[in-house]
């Protein structure tokens, strides 16, 4: 028989019982389907934290303030970290722009509306440090700025809407708690990333907000400091390097503890990475237990057929039919059943994976190619498992005893 004559013959099979077989067919598609839609969604969660961290910079460190301890005993946390750590840290060779951060919450006014927002103090460094672009007509503050304390502010776009400001506010007055500030720039839409909503927020110099917003006991400390690393340094040893220069900073003893932490985003980025990829086997695995159902339907289908094809079975085999040529015929109609739901699951997840997972995630779905290659391979594997058994049985049934069946 050629493989046309296969294939026609397992259609006509198969199209004799239309009901069985749609639903037959019907657990092969949910299985499928639910498969590519998981594939897709731990595709697009690690895609969309992979985005976020490339816009925040692999590059980049944090460097928080940990406990205080006095004579080896914890003394509570406080601000740990100065500007001038931040200056001492700027002059290592591998370091390529270096951020000292103060932060508070406060409300920024203009004509009679009002935002509460966060507002960040910090230097020049900060809009390479954070990969800031600036919308046209605006640009971020200076050093001079930086330097006499300038009452100056960058906008977040929100910040922007929120306050019904015109398109282009540059050039306009808003009040950054008490202190009138003029807008010099507003910030492209960054959306969500994981350090929140960077299109809520405002940044002045950290010299304004220390001098003129912040009633601190400590003027120099801050809140962290972020930096940016050159493009070949590498992160272990770059974070050891800043350890030791900060511990000798603080005077910290060989046996005090850090009292401050360092975070590098590349690791950071490995970690998601890695509960990503375990959260993708989990989904993957949950949507299996269906292809599994779909497969014991397939396998029941073909059992059922072997028995009421008895008879038929007896008289191919009377007439010359080898057990090759049964075991054939009934593997192609096990796999041609996969295949159509494998075809149907996959256009149906596809379509579903591109509708909810957007809807879900406010992130587009990327095509998923292993998802396209998975349902190919179901197509072939779940056919030929589920088939094997029932096929082998018609085939080892005997002649004699097929023909008395009626």
């Amino acid at each position: 028989m050629t493989f046309n004559d296969i294939l026609k013959e397992s259609w006509l099979s198969i199209s004799g019982n239309k009901i069985r077989s749609f639903l037959t067919i019907l657990g092969i598609i949910i299985g499928v389907m639910a498969v590519v839609v998981m594939v897709t969604f731990g595709e697009t969660v690690q895609k969309k934290i992979d985005d976020q961290f490339s816009s925040l910079g692999t590059s980049n460190m944090t460097i928080r303030p940990g406990a205080a301890q006095a004579a080896g005993v914890r003394t509570g946390n406080r601000m740990t970290l100065t500007i001038q750590d931040a200056d001492a840290i700027r002059q290592l060779p591998f370091v390529v722009a270096v951020a000292p951060v103060k932060m508070m919450g406060t409300s920024i006014i203009f004509g009679n509306q009002n935002w509460s927002t966060s507002v960040i103090g910090s230097n020049t460094d900060y809009q390479i440090v954070n990969n800031i672009d600036i919308a046209d007509g605006g640009t971020f503050f200076d050093y001079i700025a930086q330097r006499d304390g300038a009452n100056y502010v960058v906008l977040g776009p929100k910040v922007v809407d929120e306050l019904n400001m015109p398109s282009n506010p540059v050039g306009q007055i808003v009040r950054v708690g008490t202190v009138p500030c003029t807008v010099v720039g507003v910030m492209k839409s960054r959306g969500d990333t994981m350090g929140g909503n960077q299109d809520d927020m405002a940044i002045i110099p950290i010299t304004t907000l220390t001098q003129r917003l912040s009633s601190s006991k400590f003027p120099d400390a801050v809140n962290m400091i972020t930096l940016k690393l050159t493009e070949d340094a590498d992160n272990t040893l770059s974070m050891q390097t800043i350890t030791e220069l900060l511990r000798e900073r603080h005077k910290l003893k060989d046996s005090d503890v850090d009292d401050f932490q360092i975070m590098s985003m590349q690791q950071v980025l490995d970690t998601m990475n890695t509960i990503t990829g375990f959260m993708k086997m989990l989904l993957i695995s949950i949507a299996s237990v269906s292809l599994l159902v779909g497969s014991i339907g397939i396998m029941n289908m073909m059992l059922v057929s072997v028995a009421e094809r008895t008879r038929e079975i007896g008289i191919r085999k009377a007439i010359g039919a080898k057990e090759r040529h049964i075991i054939t015929q009934f593997l192609s109609e096990s796999i041609l059943i996969s295949f159509i739901g494998s075809m149907m699951g996959l256009i149906i997840g596809v379509v579903l994976a591109k509708i909810l997972v957007p809807m879900i995630l406010q992130y587009n779905a990327p095509v998923s190619v292993p998802a396209i290659i998975l349902s190919v391979v179901v197509a072939v594997v779940v056919g030929i498992a589920s088939g094997v058994f029932p096929a082998f049985k018609a085939a080892r049934l005997n002649p004699i005893d097929s023909l008395r069946n009626e």
